[in-house]
């Protein structure tokens, strides 16, 4: 990971990126039970997972969503926090073997309430797809970012 700063200002509405590949397997859907405590036979039981319309596991949403923002970080930077997440949806199913890959693009920018001097909003849109090309999650992202032309602390 590289450390970079980058301020309110230097964001653009309409810029976009997208990760590669990363292939969802039984050991991270195992982890994510343990880690989480939801052992639902959705994720943990393949024979009755085969009698139901999905037809095998599939992975938590949570999980989906946790491996979309960690494949999205690729910088640290000091200027930005993740203030949280918007409009979380999980729209289609993710089974073992399926790849997905990231899309993230700035949709709006926007002043913090109460400190619009110092402060702003940067809002990301999120989207996860299989290797199919179909949409399995989409998420607006929300960072908090210092700015450029903050006043001096005393």
């Amino acid at each position: 990971m590289q450390t970079l700063d980058r301020w309110f200002e230097d964001y653009a509405v309409g810029e976009e990126r997208t990760t590669t590949g990363r292939t969802v397997t039984e050991a991270d859907i195992v982890a994510h039970a343990g880690q989480t405590g939801d052992f639902f036979p959705h994720h943990m039981d393949a024979h009755w997972c085969a009698t139901q319309p999905f037809g095998s596991r599939i992975a938590h949403g949570t999980l989906i969503m946790s491996m979309a923002v960690g494949m999205t970080a690729g910088e640290i930077n000091p200027q930005s926090m993740s203030y949280g997440y918007d409009r979380v949806r999980f729209i289609r199913p993710v089974h073992i073997g399926d790849t997905i890959t990231v899309t993230a693009r700035i949709t709006d920018k926007s002043d913090h309430r109460s400190r619009p001097d110092e402060l702003g909003y940067v809002h990301e849109q999120v989207t996860v797809r299989n290797h199919l090309g179909e949409t399995v999650l989409a998420l607006v992202h929300l960072y908090l970012v210092n700015k450029k032309s903050r006043p001096a602390t005393a």
